[in-house]
């Protein structure tokens, strides 16, 4: 705790090492900050969230062993009652980590995207804007999020085909912009869903979804495309 200090900004308050915080941010109690921590104007922090964690690695993890950088907050951005972000994240402006959520280092989570109560996102995963990730979700490490993808409840990412066998290379899943997800699907490690592409509830994916095709079943097979009316219009 030594690097940790005591602080009367809110209840149990404790405060990394040169960690300052915005006049205008809003803090709940039993809060910890550790050092190299960036909270933007406007940030809420809710009650025994824990910011700029350290990961802790096993003998076998593939996770990068090199320092992550500061935890960056955004303007606007909430981390929510008992979240965890650790070091190297960045939330993006008016993002939102809900309650209980876990976000590893060197993730990126874009602006106005919610990342839902219990999900977990792993490390050097990147997460577009306007993005929402509904409850106990997990985006595996180095998964790409593109810009308003929706993700439903309980979506289950993988990048391991071998599952810690040998020295595998891990392949994150790829969400091309504006694809819907429903809740419980699986999709196995190197898997793209393409733009404004339908992935239906309780699907396993394991091959690329071709933009705008509805699939369905276990394992996904093509029904039909997506139609006109439902596309979400391009950005600008």
């Amino acid at each position: 705790m030594a690097e940790l200090r005591a602080s009367d900004r809110a209840p149990g308050l404790v405060l990394g090492e040169g960690v300052e915080l915005p006049d205008d941010a809003s803090i709940g109690a039993n809060v910890v900050i550790r050092p190299r921590v960036v909270v933007g104007r406007g940030c809420t922090i809710g009650d025994g969230a824990v910011l700029g964690r350290l990961p802790t690695l096993g003998p076998g993890s593939s996770a990068s062993r090199e320092a992550p950088g500061p935890l960056v907050l955004e303007p606007g951005a909430a981390v929510c009652a008992n979240a965890v972000v650790f070091a190297g994240a960045r939330i993006g402006a008016g993002a939102i980590v809900g309650d209980q959520a876990h976000v590893r280092e060197r993730a990126s989570i874009g602006a106005q995207s919610v990342i839902g109560r219990g999900s977990a996102v792993g490390q050097d995963t990147t997460i577009g804007a306007r993005v929402r990730i509904q409850t106990n979700g997990w985006i595996t490490g180095f998964c790409l999020v593109e810009d308003d993808v929706f993700v439903g409840p309980g979506v289950v990412t993988t990048n391991d085909d071998a599952m810690a066998r040998g020295e595998p290379e891990l392949e994150g899943v790829i969400l091309r912009r504006a694809c819907r997800v429903g809740g419980g699907v699986v999709l196995t490690p190197g898997v793209e869903v393409g733009e404004e592409a339908f992935v239906a509830a309780g699907a396993v994916v394991v091959s690329d979804v071709p933009s705008r095709a509805l699939v369905i079943g276990v394992p996904a097979r093509f029904v039909r495309e997506v139609a006109p009316e439902e596309l979400l219009p391009l950005p600008g």
